[in-house]
């Protein structure tokens, strides 16, 4: 009788151990016991692929810095936001098309006209002439300065 609960309790306390230790993975509660490393092979994830911006994602990032330099008003605003969407959408429809590079350029300078031409009749002649030297040298236009606010000490 006394081994028979003996036996019991031994294999009681046995089976509560293992259920603890197979919980908890070898001893280390904090994981496994391999530092960290999993004994199963792992399959090489391959990578993402940036993803592509819509030609509005691509103007609203510029739009900041544009709004800026020219010192547009809202309508300004949405008229070269308009006229920005248009010309990135064709472009990007060009280069989907891949063509050579002879007919590409003049496919883009055909877009730039375009593009030029519908500025020229929405901006007033001072911002234009702003767009065409930030188009020219990007780095060297210079943007508005605003007014700083004194404060008084």
């Amino acid at each position: 009788m006394k081994t028979l609960i003996r036996k019991t309790l031994l294999l009681f306390l046995m089976a509560v151990g293992f259920q603890s230790y197979a919980q908890y993975g070898y001893g280390n509660r904090y994981g496994s016991g391999y530092g960290g490393r999993s004994s199963i092979p792992q399959a090489k994830t391959p990578e993402k692929e940036p993803e592509k911006l819509t030609a509005e994602q691509v103007v609203d990032q510029q739009m900041p810095q544009i709004k800026e330099t020219m010192g547009l008003d809202p309508f300004e605003e949405a008229v070269v936001r308009t006229s920005f969407v248009k010309a990135v959408q064709k472009r990007m429809e060009l280069q989907i098309l891949k063509l050579e590079p002879q007919k590409m350029r003049e496919e883009f300078e055909k877009i730039q006209k375009e593009q030029d031409e519908e500025l020229k009749a929405a901006l007033p002649q001072e911002k234009y002439e702003v767009y065409l030297s930030m188009r020219e040298n990007p780095s060297k236009t210079k943007r508005k300065q605003r007014k700083k606010k004194k404060t008084k000490t």
